[in-house]
């Protein structure tokens, strides 16, 4: 359960809410001499402004590839190559566009909760295993189930939290 809420957390700094930051980068792969690379291990990322990232790689060769990948990722944004850097600049983002991602993030919550639901489901057959097998009674079977739901309900409200926070970040942009 506390993967589900790991998880939704490194989906929430791939959304990027008008801010610049290196998380939204996470997910782009560079075909760096024919391998998938992070651009995280093969360039220097900084946040010069509050919505401009830098990216300066350590091979000046790579800049070509790396702009390549940006192009062809879902970020939306151009990037502007001057032979040394590349230069990503965060547009203010519309109404629209804030409704969108709070779409975006309620449905990494609801991937979230089904998820920790999962992890429930998957226990409460353990327990009714070890009750048929002797290992548990009856009562501590019941029990067991009252503490799984406690704790399953915890993780629920943290994810609506979360979502909630995100939600409240994205629109006060």
């Amino acid at each position: 359960m506390i993967k589900s809420v790991n998880s939704l957390e490194n989906n929430f700094a791939t959304i990027r809410a008008g801010r610049a930051t290196p998380a939204v980068l996470d997910k782009v792969m560079v075909d760096y001499y024919g391998t998938p690379t992070a651009i995280q291990s093969m360039a220097a990322i900084s946040v010069a402004e509050a919505r401009v990232l830098v990216i300066q790689p350590w091979d000046k060769s790579a800049l070509k590839d790396i702009e390549k990948a940006l192009l062809a990722s879902d970020l939306g944004i151009t990037p502007m190559n001057d032979g040394n850097v590349i230069r990503l600049n965060f547009p203010q983002p519309t109404e629209e566009r804030r409704k969108e991602l709070c779409k975006n993030v309620k449905k990494f919550g609801e991937e979230a909760k089904v998820s920790v639901r999962n992890v429930r489901r998957d226990t409460l057959d353990k327990f009714k295993a070890m009750k048929k097998n002797g290992e548990l009674t009856e009562d501590d079977q019941k029990d067991a189930e009252k503490k799984l739901q406690k704790v399953t309900d915890k993780y629920c409200e943290e994810i609506d939290k979360a979502v909630a926070e995100k939600e409240k970040e994205i629109m006060t942009v």
